[in-house]
């Protein structure tokens, strides 16, 4: 909880920014080319506004909230957390939407769970910059202008994109994908296919080894010990044969992994229209002790959408990570409160399956076992978004929190777990002693 109240008491005593004057047009093409990629319009409040909507937040999130239900069922994950492998890290996924893919609110828990059970380094990561949006703070990815990324929702994918449901395709000698992190294990995750080609791999500029995927189908791994301190890791394709990437691990021997498995724009259901013969054999080898499904604002939104067909993929979605990893425990994040949707220049209300989701992703954790988060709840229940935006909590698209905000959410959440955890520990040791 300090970190949390050290996040909310910067933005109280921070200065306001005055607004934007005539000493701006000194570079008029800069301005205009900012401006361009910013989708999200600014709130402007007043301080006295802003520094009372944070003193409410922060008074609500000061204190516990009961947002983080059925926690019995994450009892599995905190036995691997008191009683971690010897010579092996601890792995928690989180698939999500844009709230996960920004990796704000992700690194966060990240860097909480670092911090108390060690660093476990990145984990898994998508290879290269799939898509505008995708970020990672503890890894740096790259690739050059001659993939194609398969399995973001603009796209139609065949399914077979890996662990994280997102791929790079090439197939022009010369294309490259890089990626810079501090790991002892390297994992490179790819599609063994009949007639794959080769890609050379380099560690800081020299060549080390060439990697075949030619092969029968399926997903294949390519394994290299990793040396002290920061590395330019990069792999060349050599011919014009195809090369499918599914990502990388960057990983240390103790520790935990957060791992952030974001898709802008993504529903849950997409999930289902992933290979079971490529996503099963990537989550076994993963092994994670905890899986986060963190969707619900993109169902909230859709025209198509329906109360019976969400209940029944969110279980079959459930059961499906289950029959793959059934020691894993599953956490079902809803989503935040959302209020608004811009469409030429106007705010209206657009989500109008707010509730339902929620209710439905509340309802479908208890009967499966699965704990669940009430993100909303936490927020301060409907209508609070509001409230965010104008603490500098949340972005003028009321959908989406700024990266404070993000930190915030984080942050509660972990504190939750915590108070989870430390039960169990209690209990536990309660029940030895009685023994």
């Amino acid at each position: 909880m300090a970190k949390l109240v050290l996040i909310l008491a910067a933005l109280l005593n921070a200065v306001p920014l005055p607004a934007a004057t005539s000493t701006a047009k000194t570079n008029t093409k800069k301005k205009s080319a900012v401006k361009k990629r910013a989708r999200v319009p600014v709130v402007s409040v007043s301080p006295a506004l802003r520094g009372a909507a944070l003193r409410a937040v922060s008074e609500r999130t000061s204190r516990p909230v009961g947002a983080l239900q059925g926690a019995g069922a994450l009892v599995p994950f905190f036995e691997q957390l008191s009683h971690p492998a010897e010579n092996m890290s601890l792995h928690i996924l989180q698939y999500g939407d844009s709230h996960t893919a920004s990796d704000d609110w992700a690194n966060q828990m990240r860097q909480d769970f670092q911090a108390k059970f060690g660093a476990g380094g990145p984990g898994y990561t998508l290879p290269g910059h799939p898509f505008l949006g995708y970020r990672r703070f503890d890894s740096r990815g790259s690739n050059s202008r001659g993939w194609y990324t398969s399995g973001i929702v603009t796209r139609k994918s065949d399914g077979v994109d890996g662990l994280g449901g997102v791929s790079l395709t090439a197939q022009v000698a010369g294309e490259t994908v890089a990626l810079t992190v501090e790991c002892e294990q390297l994992e490179l995750h790819y599609l063994r296919q009949p007639g794959g080609g080769q890609v050379q791999f380099s560690v800081d500029g020299t060549p080390v080894e060439t990697i075949g995927t030619d092969g029968e189908v399926g997903p294949g791994v390519y394994d290299y010990v990793a040396s002290p301190g920061p590395h330019q890791y990069m792999l060349r394709t050599l011919s014009s044969a195809p090369v499918r990437l599914f990502g990388w691990v960057a990983q240390n021997h103790a520790g935990v992994t957060y791992e952030t498995l974001g898709i802008n724009g993504a529903q849950a259901s997409l999930i289902l229209d992933w290979k079971s013969a490529i996503l099963e054999p990537e989550l076994t080898g993963r092994d994670p002790a905890l899986i986060v499904l963190a969707y619900g604002t993109n169902e909230a939104v859709s025209r198509t959408w329906t109360a019976e067909e969400y209940r029944a993929g969110l279980i079959a979605i459930i059961q499906r990570f289950r029959s793959a990893v059934p020691t894993a425990s599953i956490l079902m994040i809803g989503p935040p409160d959302c209020q608004y949707r811009l469409r030429g220049g106007n705010r209206r209300l657009a989500f109008p399956h707010l509730d339902q989701v929620v209710e439905i992703q509340h309802d479908v954790a208890q009967a499966t076992g699965c704990a669940f988060w009430d993100w909303r709840a936490a927020m301060g229940g409907p209508g609070s978004v509001r409230q965010w935006v104008q603490a500098g909590l949340g972005q003028g698209d009321y959908t989406h929190l700024t990266g404070a905000g993000y930190r915030t959410a984080g942050s509660m959440l972990f504190e939750e777990l915590m108070a989870q955890y430390n039960r169990f520990l209690s209990v536990r040791a309660e029940g030895s002693h009685n023994q």
